[in-house]
């Protein structure tokens, strides 16, 4: 199964600090670069993790705030300025195509390659033979959406079975791959005997929302859950009142999605001096929780 490599470009919120840039994700499997989110300082933040944002194949943004999405005028422009030359695609919730023709009208460059853009609501929005994307709407005060990225497990042969079976390399082997039997030498193989699946490997996106009854099937059975850490649980008032999730609320739901791993990002600049309390908030619900720096790499 090929390796999927997770860029946390950006971990802070709405108000940049010295350690943290304002929200940004990049997800590299292949020659996919599918970035989450575009705050102010994305592009230079490539730079310093030593990517090119030249390969940047799609852009899912959450919402239209300015946290998430401030750099993608100049992101935009750098990509014409460097030869961009595929197709960029964008995808948002409702209003993003609007929203993106004004953002050209107003960051008015020469644009030598093609956008894009779809608006999405809920439910598989890209599927390829390696991967598919979905997405789930949350409830932040204006559309906003949660995305999923799941990477397809391969049929593989079963080298011990094979070697058992003696059968020889070659065709006869894509044939089992594709689930049909084959005969050999007189003798019969069924291809359940002789191939297995890898697990499907899930990566789920929950920024900038308040608790509501969707995110756990959504996130169900995640194997990285990247959610919002912007306010701890003694302030749950004020998450919920500015549609936030609290660090809490992010560790019960990894939880009872039975999500493998927990990643918090979105930090506000308010616990820059209280990190280890609000990693401990998390992992006393659920211990697999982890509180991620900007430019820390994580590898699936």
């Amino acid at each position: 199964m090929p390796q999927i490599n997770l860029t946390f470009l950006g971990t802070g919120d709405n108000i940049p600090s010295r350690a943290r840039n304002p929200t940004s994700i990049l997800l590299r499997m292949n020659e996919e670069n599918i970035l989450f989110d575009c705050g102010e300082g994305t592009q230079r933040q490539f730079r310093k993790a030593g990517l090119n944002p030249c390969k940047i194949t799609r852009i899912l943004i959450t919402h239209w705030h300015g946290d998430h999405i401030l750099g993608l005028p100049g992101l935009l422009s750098t990509l014409a300025i460097s030869g961009y030359n595929k197709t960029l695609y964008i995808y948002g919730p409702n209003g993003i195509k609007e929203k993106i023709k004004k953002t050209l009208e107003v960051f008015n460059f020469f644009k030598n390659y093609e956008i894009k853009v779809e608006e999405l609501k809920s439910g598989l929005f890209y599927e390829d033979k390696n991967f598919y994307l979905s997405c789930e709407e949350m409830e932040h005060g204006i559309p906003t959406l949660a995305y999923s990225f799941v990477n397809k497990g391969n049929i593989r042969i079963d080298k011990d079975k094979l070697k058992k079976s003696g059968l020889p390399e070659g065709p006869i082997l894509q044939k089992l791959k594709d689930g049909k039997d084959v005969s050999y030498e007189g003798k019969k193989f069924k291809s359940k005997d002789l191939v297995y699946k890898d697990l499907n490997k899930k990566i789920s996106v929950v920024l900038d929302t308040k608790l509501n009854k969707k995110i756990i099937p959504f996130v169900k059975n995640s194997d990285i859950l990247i959610a919002e850490g912007t306010y701890s649980k003694e302030l749950s008032k004020e998450a919920e009142e500015h549609f936030h999730l609290t660090i809490s609320q992010a560790a019960e739901i990894a939880k009872k999605s039975t999500s493998k791993k927990l990643i918090l990002t979105h930090i506000s600049s308010r616990y820059s001096k209280e990190i280890k309390t609000l990693l401990s908030e998390a992992n006393e619900i659920f211990n697999e929780s982890y509180l991620v720096k900007d430019l820390e790499k994580i590898e699936l």
